[in-house]
């Protein structure tokens, strides 16, 4: 597996896969053609049914087109074999001949994928993470005694607790913006921002209504900081970045729980994050929504249950069935929007990750279906999933845009 740095990017909404992704692509491309003074762009499968939705082209753009002309082409009916997100770049000529073709794949959590790159040699390559599955890593953890933190620890050495504060400090600040800010997400929705009324009514409630409130306007103001373009942190992508910091900001908040316990928390939800990107998919448009929500509701459930002291076995249990009640969520944002009914979801994951941990916290850790059978069954699911229904804008929720 690869370092968690991956699973956790900071950056400009509103999707990870959709803008982070083509942009880091745009600006590896220009770097190889910086004399270059007119591009020609595909956006192919799911980058082009929700890619106006997600900004995509405003992201290239950025990047491109201070240098010169750029000619954007949709083919939302097309995928290409390795992803459905794909996309090519070209150079293109004066005499409007096309040069240096470049395919590459968006596939989740702003990771691209060169299709040009060589697989990688399983008997040469040595991963940062030896161990990726759950099984194995837990197996380490009754052998040496260690929590799952100390394994990220001992794979990515001493500097990643720099390297989480700034997470945490970028995860932190966008609760802050959001529960701030008011007036209405960009886009043709007109949708209202929830998250300030959520909070203000919510510190009227009694104790136990209050907790749920806040947790929902937490993760209200992360995904709408994220919808209107702001800057997040993928966790681990952008349409599920208000799970995590939601439960990480309100434990905190409420418990008194130190940085450092903080952090923890968080190296154990990338590890998280981690098994799934590296055995399944974090992407949408791959695995729809349960690869995104389901994912960063089984890493907030993780996190949450070594806060208050859970076994390693019972950590497991909590991100088990983190991602197991997301199993078959759908990818259907309205008008290709990260905005309904992507927030709500991170709102309404962010309460079912307490609940996970609560649940799992009443338990021994003992449970039939593991967490890596609920990753290879998630995997299925999403291959099973007919394409309208993952983040094309064809099918489900996304039909409401028609009506």
């Amino acid at each position: 597996m690869e370092s968690i740095k991956e699973i956790f990017r900071i950056g400009i909404g509103p999707s990870s896969s959709h803008t982070m992704g083509p942009q880091a692509a745009a600006v590896q491309y220009l770097e190889r053609h910086p004399e270059a003074k007119a591009f020609d762009i595909t956006l192919y499968g799911s980058l082009a049914a929700t890619g106006k939705g997600h900004m995509t082209d405003v992201a290239i753009l950025r990047v491109l087109e201070p240098q010169g002309d750029v000619a954007i082409h949709w083919e939302p009916a097309t995928f290409l074999p390795f992803h459905p997100n794909g996309m090519k770049f070209a150079v293109r000529q004066p005499d409007g001949s096309l040069l240096d073709e470049w395919i590459v794949y968006s596939t989740g959590g702003g990771t691209i994928t060169d299709s040009e790159m060589p697989e990688k040699d399983a008997a040469n390559d040595v991963p940062l993470y030896p161990l990726n599955t759950m099984k194995e890593i837990m197996a380490w953890c009754q052998e040496t005694g260690h929590a799952f933190w100390e394994y990220v620890e001992q794979c990515e050495g001493p500097e990643i607790w720099e390297y989480l504060r700034e997470i945490w400090k970028v995860m932190q600040e966008a609760v802050v913006r959001g529960i701030n800010h008011e007036g209405i997400l960009p886009g043709p929705l007109g949708l209202q921002r929830k998250a300030p009324i959520y909070y203000t009514k919510a510190k009227g409630y009694k104790a136990h209504l209050q907790s749920s409130g806040l947790v929902y306007a937490y993760a209200l103001a992360v995904s709408e900081e994220n919808a209107s373009g702001g800057l997040i942190v993928t966790a681990p992508t952008c349409g599920s970045c208000g799970v995590l910091p939601a439960v990480l900001y309100h434990l905190g908040s409420n418990h008194a729980f130190s940085e450092e316990r903080i952090l923890h928390a968080l190296a154990t939800a990338g590890l998280i994050g981690n098994l799934v990107k590296h055995n399944a998919s974090i992407s949408g448009a791959n695995v729809g929504c349960q690869g995104e929500v389901g994912t960063a509701c089984a890493m907030a459930s993780a996190a949450a249950c070594q806060l208050f002291g859970g076994s390693v076995s019972q950590i497991e249990y909590a991100a088990e069935m983190g991602l197991e009640h997301h199993l078959g969520m759908t990818c259907d944002p309205v008008c290709g929007l990260v905005q309904i009914p992507c927030i709500e979801r991170n709102a309404f994951a962010a309460a079912r990750a307490l609940d996970a941990n609560f649940y799992a916290s009443l338990s021994d850790g003992q449970h039939r279906v593991s967490f890596d059978r609920i990753v290879r069954v998630m995997k299925q699911t999403g291959k099973d999933l007919p394409s309208l229904y993952k983040e094309t804008a064809e099918g489900g929720l996304a039909k409401i845009g028609e009506e």
